[in-house]
């Protein structure tokens, strides 16, 4: 097949686009004690096809210990004029190795193949950063990345650019610095400005979750809104002890909107992000309140790890990973969002099990929501040293819900993907579809 087309001009028409038949997902032996390198799994989720709910094809990387994680287009509708006229191209880096791959979908999306690796010396030399995360296509013919780390993996974030059609390194994105933490970022090109956001550095979230690191300061609790043209933080929020570990950032799709939300997830609060006269604010506007396990320190918290915007921006979706379950939200109000569905699956306190009668091992982690918004795909890795703190002996799985138009969720009974029972039993991390989603398309 040739690549698919760049984009889609408004989000209406990306409603429109056809249904997904397969599901692109990241595959990690990393911290499971095998090893092998991790992979990019094509998952079939056709209902008609006779490999409906199984893993068809995995493209192995070349080397071990990737930790393969957040990954994204070299090109994507706010590209939709750009010379770059197909989607041809996965960027998948791994967040471990701090080696970026460059995967061809095109020749055979049923059966990707790497063209290009980015090795971690090439990176650290040329920008001084480490840790590569969150993947967008940018205006210009670039890909920019979120680099959580220096070259030694301590505080230092930064954005680090490839040539979307070369992938050349071509530097630093930012022109004058950056903050000392960086996650996730969202922007929005009508209205020149980047959002960002904060986890921590890797040399401290790599080793596994350590609650006095908190205490001591090191991790994130800001927000901070950039001149997407300048390339330059013009304010930031710190959003205080309601506003620990804000990770996923998602604007509204409407090119025209000045609102989003991000999800802070030690403190389990979803915070709405808005224009305020001729800056920004932000207002926690959903609390998930922690409970009272034995055995554990402290109140244990949802841990909200994903979340996603239906296409139409009508509901937000977003996990609990520790509590186990997944919430929807009526967020045709953006300032005061309306709970209108759930689903059970997992969690660390009550056993939830599958309608086909398994069992579901740990909890919701990473969430991908169809075009047409009405198919929620959920896998249960959050990040290897986490996965065995939390969750020891993680089964992994893929799980469909299924969204009706009320915003109501249902677990589909027919659609159950067990990664366990894989040779090796990797685990599932991000999924995306084959021609842009609800994650990765951004509109000018």
């Amino acid at each position: 097949m040739t690549g698919q087309q760049v984009g889609y001009a408004t989000p209406s028409e990306a409603m429109r686009a056809p249904k997904e038949d397969i599901l692109y997902v990241a595959g990690l032996y990393e911290g499971t004690g095998i090893d092998e390198p991790d992979f990019l799994a094509v998952v079939d989720v056709n209902p008609d096809s006779p490999t409906y709910s199984q893993v068809v094809h995995r493209t192995a990387m070349p080397n071990v210990g990737d930790e393969l994680h957040h990954y994204g287009w070299q090109v994507c509708s706010s590209a939709c004029h750009s010379t770059n006229n197909e989607r041809k191209h996965l960027v998948v880096p791994g967040l471990r190795s701090s080696r970026i791959h460059i995967v061809d979908v095109a020749t055979d999306e049923r059966a990707p193949n790497i063209v290009k690796v980015i090795e971690p010396e090439e990176i650290k030399a040329k920008t001084g950063l480490s840790a590569p995360h969150t993947v967008h296509c940018m205006p210009g013919d670039n890909v920019v990345i979120s680099m959580l780390g220096n070259a030694e993996g301590g505080r230092g974030a930064g954005y680090l650019v490839l040539d979307a059609t070369t992938f050349d390194i071509k530097g630093r994105w930012e022109a004058n610095g950056a903050p000392e933490w960086g996650y996730d970022f969202w922007y929005q090109p009508r209205h020149n400005t980047l959002v960002s956001s904060e986890w921590a550095a890797p040399e401290t979230f790599m080793p596994g979750f350590n609650l006095e690191d908190v205490a001591s300061g090191k991790y994130g609790h800001s927000i901070h809104f950039w001149d997407l043209e300048d390339r330059k933080v013009i304010q930031s929020i710190d959003l205080g002890e309601e506003g620990m570990i804000p990770l996923e950032i998602r604007w509204l799709h409407d090119p025209a909107a000045e609102t989003g939300f991000v999800g802070a997830a030690l403190s389990s609060v979803v915070w709405r992000f808005y224009r305020d006269g001729g800056g920004w604010g932000a207002e926690k506007v959903i609390q998930v309140e922690p409970r009272d396990l034995e055995g554990f320190p402290v109140p244990v918290p949802g841990l909200i790890t994903d979340l996603v915007l239906s296409m139409d921006d009508r509901f937000l979706f977003f996990s609990n990973w520790l509590h186990g379950d997944l919430r929807g939200y009526d967020v045709s109000d953006p300032a005061h969002p309306r709970q209108v569905g759930s689903a059970p699956l997992g969690g660390l306190f009550e056993e939830a099990v599958h309608p086909n009668g398994t069992v579901l091992h740990g909890g919701p982690q990473m969430l991908q929501l169809s075009m047409d918004g009405r198919r929620l795909y959920a896998s249960n890795s959050l990040f290897s040293t986490w996965d065995n703190q939390f969750y020891a002996d993680l089964r992994s799985w893929i799980v469909q819900v299924d969204i009706a138009e009320d915003g109501s969720m249902s677990v589909n009974p027919d659609f159950y993907v067990d990664f366990s029972a894989l040779p090796g039993a990797p685990r599932a991390h991000e999924m995306h579809l084959p021609g842009g989603d609800v994650t990765t398309e951004i509109f000018q």
